[in-house]
């Protein structure tokens, strides 16, 4: 198994984290971490303002650490309609990893936001919830990944997205949405979260593969 962590959904005080960026990026090297994507909460009103800003403080430290350091967006709450145009914003702007604030069970998120997510050719749909079968289908066919959330609230619904993924064989990948330095885990922590999700251990490599894949899809962008 992989013996390093790939965490591609946390958050800093650019949203609703704890952290500036350079402490959310020791916190995650000092765990172990072999990648951290920066995600913070976006729409309309501040996408233009985040990126920017995240790209910086990535582009200063990542000489100084050997984890990949990512930029990037969690679109969150936008109407399924506006999905696809602030989807393609994020990327311009310089986002390397784009995440849909997915139909979570614990916030009243629109309907057909997951669906959205995938038209919008997202690289993530973050804690999908109750995702529809057909859901499931149309994400396995576009190679949008789902997540298993290490973050209390949304994974309530891990049971669904793990057994559903793994009948349909559709790409998912773990990450802690952290927003405090005790939302950060070891790689130990996510092997076990992904068995009590209901992963099968033989699973478990293929998982951190895909995250492995999405970072480095991430730096060709």
């Amino acid at each position: 198994m992989f013996a390093t962590m790939i965490d591609l959904h946390t958050h800093s005080i650019f949203s609703d984290g704890e952290l500036i960026p350079a402490e959310l990026i020791r916190r995650a090297v000092k765990l172990g971490y072999e990648a951290l994507a920066i995600t913070d909460h976006m729409d309309q009103s501040n996408i233009d303002f985040i990126i920017p800003r995240i790209i910086k403080a990535v582009d200063a430290i990542q000489p100084y650490v050997s984890m990949t350091l990512l930029p990037g967006a969690e679109i969150t709450h936008v109407p399924p309609p506006l999905i696809p145009d602030i989807v393609k914003e994020a990327y311009k702007l310089g986002a390397k990893i784009v995440i849909v604030h997915g139909e979570t069970i614990v916030e009243p998120v629109i309907e057909g936001t997951n669906r959205a997510a995938i038209e919008a050719g997202a690289d993530i749909i973050a804690h999908p919830g109750l995702i529809t079968h057909d859901d499931l289908l149309f994400a396995k066919e576009k190679a949008v990944a789902l997540e298993i959330s290490a973050r209390k609230g949304h994974s309530l619904a891990n049971g669904h997205v793990a057994r559903w993924t793994s009948l349909l064989d559709v790409s998912t990948v773990i990450n802690t949405d952290a927003h405090s330095p005790s939302d950060l885990i070891t790689i130990e922590s996510a092997y076990k979260i992904l068995l009590a999700s209901g992963k099968d251990k033989s699973a478990l490599e293929q998982i951190f593969k895909y995250s492995r894949y999405l970072v480095e899809k991430a730096l060709r962008r």
